[in-house]
This record gives structure tokens, sequence and C-alpha cells, in this order.
């Protein structure tokens, strides 16, 4: 699936998400921070009788490798995560995380609105507002740098807490 013109991650989730037919629905950036060999991790809570509807892959879980991302990236995510465990009433250690995999019919029962960064603290609210069985599992995380190309930046942090508090205190 593609967009004549990149309206960000959000819109192209929502495209993705519209368009799948399988069972699960897993996220994952095209720049390989993530490590897709996590998949048959996040897969598990859902196997054998599993009663997850979501499962987000954490980067700060122990039993994962992780190469040492700057203070304050790792920071800002930990308290963008706090501020959405404060509202959302979730005890999440990644909110911020790419590696989000759904059951398909929960995705598609969500209406995404956001069309970047602010995807991860929208979902999350609404995923919790429908009191869906969340779990985590440790994931592999190679983060690159601004240099390399990083685009997350100081207005996606001030976004997504503006999507905190509208997502679980302003929307119904």
């Amino acid at each position: 699936l593609f967009h004549k013109k990149n309206q960000g991650k959000g819109a192209a989730l929502r495209h993705g998400f519209g368009a799948a037919t399988g069972d699960l629905v897993v996220v994952q950036d095209a720049d390989l921070e993530y490590d897709p060999r996590d998949f048959n991790r996040l897969i598990e809570p859902f196997l054998d009788g599993g009663d997850a509807d979501v499962v987000y892959g954490s980067r700060y879980l122990k039993g994962n490798r992780y190469r040492v991302d700057g203070f304050y990236h790792e920071f800002g995510n930990k308290m963008l995560t706090a501020a959405s465990n404060i509202f959302s009433d979730l005890s999440l250690t990644d909110m911020e995380t790419c590696y989000k995999m759904f059951r398909r019919e929960i995705i598609q029962g969500i209406k995404i609105e956001e069309n970047r960064f602010g995807f991860e603290p929208e979902v999350t609210a609404k995923l919790a507002k429908k009191r869906c069985r969340i779990y985590e599992i440790p994931i592999s995380y190679h983060p690159r740098t601004f240099e390399e190309g990083k685009k997350i930046g100081w207005k996606d942090a001030a976004r997504a807490i503006y999507c905190i508090i509208k997502y679980n205190l302003i929307m119904k």
C-alpha cells in the first residue's frame, strides 16, 4: 500500500489496518530499529488459548538486547509512558514502542485519528477504554541517532502529551 505523498505514521497505519485480513496485525517501522525476529516473541500471548488482545514489545523490560540510546530520548519515552499510565490506569513500561501486535478485529474496531507519532498515545488510550487485555514482551532495540535519520523530536513529545490528555480525558 502506498500514499502518493507522505502523510505520516498514523495515516500509513490507518490505511494498513483497514486493508488487513489476517488474524493478527503488527506494526513494523521501515528503519529496522526493531528486529522482525521478535515477532515470534510477540505472538506467544495469542497462542494456545492465550487471552491477549494486544501485545506491546517493550524496549525496557529485562531480557532483551538494547543498544544504549541517548539519555534524554529514553527519559522522554519513560515520562510519556508514565503520563499515559496515570491517565489510562495501565502499567506499561513502553507506551511509545513501535511494536504493537493486535488481534485484527480489535485494531479495526478503533478509529485512528492521528496522522503522525500521536498514534502511540491515541491507540493506547483507546485500548485502555475498551478494556483490552494488553501484554508486554521484552524486545531487541537498535536505535538510530538523529545523524542517522531519526525524525522524532520535542514537538512530537508535546503532541504526545496533548494526545494523552485528549484521548484519555476529553474523547469518549
